[in-house]
C-alpha cells in the first residue's frame, strides 16, 4: 500500500524494473532479485501500517524493501527457488481465473509453488530466463496500467486514498493476458538469444 500521491512514481518504478527483469533477467539476476525483493518487502511492510499514517507507511516500505532486497540477494539459491515457486503460484492464479470465479484452492497453489521451486533448482538457467521474462512482463503491464490510470491496477478506495497492488488482478481488459504472453515470449527470446547467452570460454 502506498499513498495515492506516490502512484505515478511507483508505476514508473514498476515499468523500469519489469523491463530489466523481462529483457536482462538472467544476466542481471542478482539485481532483479534485489529489485523484486525490495518491491515485495516494501509492499508487505507498508501493508502493516495504518492507511492514515503516511510517514509510518513510507518508513515501513523503505525498511521492508531493504530487508527484502538483502534477503533475496544473499539467499541466492533461496531466491531461485522463490522465483520458481512464485511463477508456479502465478500460473495457478491466472489459469484458475479462466475456469472459475474466486481464488484457486490452497492445495493447488502450494503444489504448483513446490513444483516450480524444484524445477527452478533443476533447470536454473531456463527457469530464470522464463520466470524473469514473464514476471518482468507482468510487472511492466501492471505499472503501465497504473501510470495511465487503469481503475483496477491503480485501485484507490475513496475513503482510504491508498494505492493497492494486486498483481493477479491488474485489469479486466481481455487484451492484458495476450499482451503479457507476447511480451513474456519476446523477453524470453531476447534473453536466450542475446542478454542471457552463456559466455564462451
Amino acid at each position: 500500500m502506498l499513498p495515492q500521491s506516490y502512484e505515478i512514481p511507483a508505476a514508473v518504478l514498476l515499468v523500469l524494473s519489469g523491463a530489466i527483469a523481462c529483457f536482462a533477467g538472467y544476466r542481471l539476476f542478482r539485481l532483479v532479485l534485489a529489485i523484486f525483493g525490495f518491491l515485495f518487502g516494501a509492499w508487505a511492510a507498508s501493508s502493516m501500517m495504518g492507511v492514515t499514517n503516511t510517514i509510518g507507511m513510507l518508513v515501513a516500505a523503505m525498511l521492508g524493501g531493504l530487508a527484502g532486497a538483502l534477503i533475496l540477494v544473499f539467499a541466492y539459491f533461496v531466491g531461485i527457488a522463490l522465483v520458481g515457486a512464485g511463477l508456479g503460484a502465478l500460473v495457478v492464479h491466472l489459469g484458475w481465473g479462466y475456469v472459475r470465479v474466486g481464488d484457486p484452492p490452497a492445495v493447488a497453489v502450494i503444489v504448483m509453488a513446490v513444483l516450480g521451486a524444484i524445477g527452478a533448482m533443476l533447470l536454473q538457467r531456463y527457469v530464470i530466463v522464463v520466470a524473469t521474462s514473464f514476471g518482468g512482463a507482468w510487472t511492466m503491464i501492471l505499472g503501465g496500467l497504473a501510470a495511465v490510470g487503469d481503475r483496477v491496477a491503480a485501485k484507490a478506495p475513496h475513503n482510504e486514498s491508498v494505492w493497492i497492488l494486486y498483481p493477479t488482478t491488474a485489469s479486466s481488459a481481455r487484451w492484458v493476458p495476450i499482451a503479457w504472453i507476447a511480451l513474456g515470449l519476446l523477453g524470453t527470446a531476447v534473453q536466450l538469444g542475446v542478454t542471457g547467452r552463456k559466455k564462451r570460454t
